[in-house]
């Protein structure tokens, strides 16, 4: 299946407050080609790209999602431990943050971390670090960590935990909103590896990208994965075998993501090592997730 992919969308998501995003970018790239941006220049709204995914793909596109698409449940056996009628996998967990935020517009997930049942998984703004924000004393300050997080950490990435929803570092909200998203699309378009890759005709699936990921193999050091140049991004798009994107001067860091992304996933997406990495169980894979790339 990973060789039939003809089409590669990566996807900047923003878990931020409001209906448009300058955080949200969207990049395309075929099966050959320099990628391109989506969306004529616009801030995208969340529904805007939930729209773009439920109906707006070519067939056979792999599509990356730059955001957590579970919280951890491995270091303690549950998303929420102590907690009862916690969701048992990704699907369900989906779902309760949707029904959680049914009322928060835009697909925000503000009503979820705001939750008494919730609220204390995670660390928020003003200081206020949930009382279960680690799985135990010993834990490091990032948070608790996915296992596909624990392997970004070892490939020389820098992650946080998707229950920190506080400064430049957070992840959560973005996490968040995403499963909202996640929900409205399932099962129609499939989430690797929460449910398995299909094997249909024209098939699409959504993956979990990491951005840097891409920029190391594009040739950033991990503290200077930020591409904010068109210099720097068709260095790195050369390295990846791309053709460069037009243009000179400046670009914001969101745009060169994606657009780096879409050529990595293209660049990458053949490889059948990345499809099963080392440590992903079926349990795993249907509670945490995994971030393609993630070996």
């Amino acid at each position: 299946m990973s060789a039939d992919f003809r089409h590669f969308v990566a996807i900047d998501w923003s878990g931020a407050m409001g209906e448009r995003h300058r955080g949200i970018a969207v990049a395309l790239a075929q099966a050959a080609g320099a990628p391109r941006l989506l969306g004529d220049g616009r801030r995208w709204s969340r529904g805007e790209v939930l729209d773009l995914l439920r109906s707006g793909l070519a067939p056979h596109t792999l599509v990356g999602l730059d955001l957590g698409i579970a919280l951890p449940f491995a270091d303690c056996g549950a998303y929420f431990p102590g907690l009862a009628h916690a969701p048992p996998d990704a699907p369900a967990l989906w779902a309760l943050v949707e029904e959680v935020c049914a009322a928060d517009p835009h697909l925000a997930a503000t009503s979820f971390a705001d939750d008494e049942r919730f609220a204390p998984f995670f660390r928020r703004h003003g200081g206020r670090e949930g009382a279960r924000f680690r799985c135990d004393e010993a834990a490091h300050g990032r948070g608790r960590f996915r296992v596909t997080e624990q392997r970004q950490a070892m490939m020389g990435c820098r992650p946080y935990s998707n229950l920190n929803l506080v400064g430049a570092a957070q992840v959560g909200k973005a996490s968040l909103t995403g499963m909202r998203l996640l929900h409205r699309l399932s099962p129609a378009l499939p989430v690797w590896p929460v449910d398995p890759l299909p094997t249909g005709a024209g098939s699409s699936v959504v993956v979990e990208i990491y951005t840097t990921i891409a920029a190391l193999a594009a040739g950033r050091a991990p503290g200077r994965s930020k591409m904010r140049s068109m210099g720097e991004l068709n260095a790195g798009l050369a390295v990846l075998g791309s053709p460069p994107v037009p243009g000179s001067g400046a670009i914001d860091d969101h745009s060169a993501d994606a657009l780096l992304a879409a050529a990595w996933l293209r660049a990458n997406a053949g490889r059948a090592e990345l499809w099963r990495p080392p440590g992903l169980t079926r349990e795993l894979a249907r509670t945490e997730g995994w971030t393609f790339g993630a070996v």
